[in-house]
């Protein structure tokens, strides 16, 4: 199966990862701007957006593989966002020859999770066996989004989690999900920038100066106004970032 995903633009290929509170529309404040020079792909893992969840085996890093191969892109640069993130580094890990640039916005990385994420996760885990899909939905709002983020942003994150719970929920224990490949960040080539947010989880804080501090020349920005989806908290800020770097000239 082929991931649901749209293209707009054309040049250089970026692919936009989601998070998982969201899907690939969590992207639409950056697509147009950055297809005004670049190829900008986004697209629905399993189980978020119009990409379905079926019985059979699957992982998120070889699926993000088909659909590269698909397109005939190559190298891409990928834009990656939480679970997004750790997508993205396995893909870079496992097939570095595919990538050419990766920005890494608050991503996931297997690192022991803080007490923080601990409390999330016990809070998250109770509603959702309560059958509170409502409150486990607004506990996501209101964890994943800083400050800065306005009423659209709440509503748009809100529309997308609902949506993944409801389709992840309905299909229960048939989630056949692997784990994929093994993430080796001495074997990541693509130029990279790490972007966290100040007001996020400070497992993410922590993931983002091990993921600095561990892939070869790779750059960290600190935005300290921002949440976990700083892209849709300062929409602007983070297009102008994220189009900056990957027009850099190497070198």
């Amino acid at each position: 199966m082929i991931l649901s995903h749209d293209s707009t633009g054309s040049g250089p290929a970026v692919l936009l990862l989601h998070a998982g509170v969201a899907d690939s529309r969590m992207w639409e404040p950056q697509r147009a701007p950055l297809a005004q020079h670049h190829r900008v792909v986004r697209c629905d893992l399993r189980g978020y957006g119009d990409t379905p969840l079926t019985s059979a085996r699957f992982d998120n890093a070889s699926d993000v593989k088909a659909l590269l191969d698909s397109l005939g892109d190559r190298p891409v640069a990928i834009v990656a966002a939480s679970a997004g993130g750790e997508v993205a580094l396995q893909v870079a890990s496992e097939w570095p020859d595919l990538v050419s640039h990766l920005v890494l916005v608050n991503s996931a990385f297997d690192l022991p999770p803080t007490r923080s994420v601990q409390r999330f996760a016990r809070r998250e885990d109770a509603l959702l066996e309560a059958g509170d899909v409502e409150g486990a939905t607004e506990l996501n709002v209101a964890t994943w989004l800083g400050p800065d983020a306005d009423d659209d942003a709440r509503e748009l994150v809100r529309t997308m989690q609902r949506h993944a719970f409801e389709v992840q929920l309905a299909a229960g224990d048939d989630i056949n999900q692997e784990p994929g490949p093994q993430i080796d960040l001495a074997a990541i080539t693509a130029r990279t920038l790490v972007v966290s947010g100040g007001q996020d989880l400070d497992h993410f804080r922590a993931i983002a100066n091990h993921l600095a501090g561990q892939i070869a020349g790779a750059r960290h920005t600190q935005l300290g106004w921002a949440g976990h989806l700083p892209n849709l908290e300062r929409p602007d800020e983070v297009t102008k970032l994220i189009s900056e770097f990957l027009d850099e000239p190497r070198g």
